[in-house]
């Protein structure tokens, strides 16, 4: 099999949560691209709707959507169950869905502080799970968690202690998720992006300078840089790659 032959995802069936814009709607795109059938899994189901028909209209793959709160264990048992009446497998679960309070921590609510842990973290536990049963039965999977930068450093200027936690649970929950899921022939890996240009960073433009400074790179990320390394995490390119995080964050983290 040739490199590039490797990266063919051909048959596979990929669920992506929070897949309708953003890093979500780019990884889900390239997994498309190379050849999966892709459930779009997000809350708003029209935008949901929207994205799978573009991504469909894009790559010819069939690509679905999937209203699922990843908060609600019944929404994720029925997102699984449809996903498989569909396309008889699991192959490939992005757990993307998730959220941040811009909030000093004196000042955070509890209220806010579970939102950002059952969305960030206890959904991707929930998706997980479910997603894995399917592996299991079927003799494998990948699980990619699309963690942050901020799992190993403090956030600055803004204030981020419900979403620091809550990824770095993600890189606890993916070395212990690989370890005890290595023997179904599962692999569970971290993506930890950076700063992307998404939509949603702040337009103050002192904020922004910060960011920049500290990058080696001069440009925010685009969505469509962290699709690559989505697809080769799913594929069989990165077959003995497990229990792994790799950050893009244009070097910031690098000093």
């Amino acid at each position: 099999m040739s490199v590039l032959e490797q990266f063919n995802l051909d048959g596979d069936t990929a669920i992506v949560t929070g897949g309708n814009r953003g890093i979500g709607k780019a990884m889900a795109t390239g997994l498309s691209e190379m050849g999966a059938n892709v459930v779009i899994a997000n809350r708003d189901g029209e935008a949901g709707q929207q994205a799978a028909d573009e991504i469909a209209s894009t790559t010819d793959q069939e690509t679905r959507a999937v209203p699922t709160d990843v908060t609600d264990e019944d929404s994720v048992v029925a997102l699984v169950d449809e996903t498989v009446d569909a396309f008889d497998s699991v192959d490939v679960l992005i757990n993307n869905a998730g959220v941040a309070f811009h909030k000093a921590a004196e000042e955070k609510s509890l209220e806010e502080w579970q939102t950002t842990i059952d969305i960030n973290l206890t959904g991707a536990f929930c998706c997980a799970k479910y997603a894995g049963l399917e592996m299991i039965d079927s003799g494998g999977g990948s699980i990619i968690n699309v963690s942050s930068m901020s799992a190993f450093i403090a956030n600055y200027p803004q204030k981020h202690a419900d979403y620091q936690a809550s990824k770095a649970g993600l890189e606890g929950l993916k070395t212990q998720l690989a370890s005890e899921w290595a023997e179904y022939g599962i692999r569970v890996n971290n993506i930890n992006p950076g700063y992307v240009n998404t939509g949603i960073l702040s337009d103050d433009p002192e904020e922004r300078q910060t960011w920049k400074d500290e990058m080696l790179q001069t440009e925010f990320a685009k969505p469509e840089d962290i699709a690559p390394l989505a697809v080769y995490l799913a594929s069989d390119a990165s077959s003995y790659v497990t229990g792994e995080s790799v950050t893009i964050d244009g070097g910031y983290t690098v000093r």
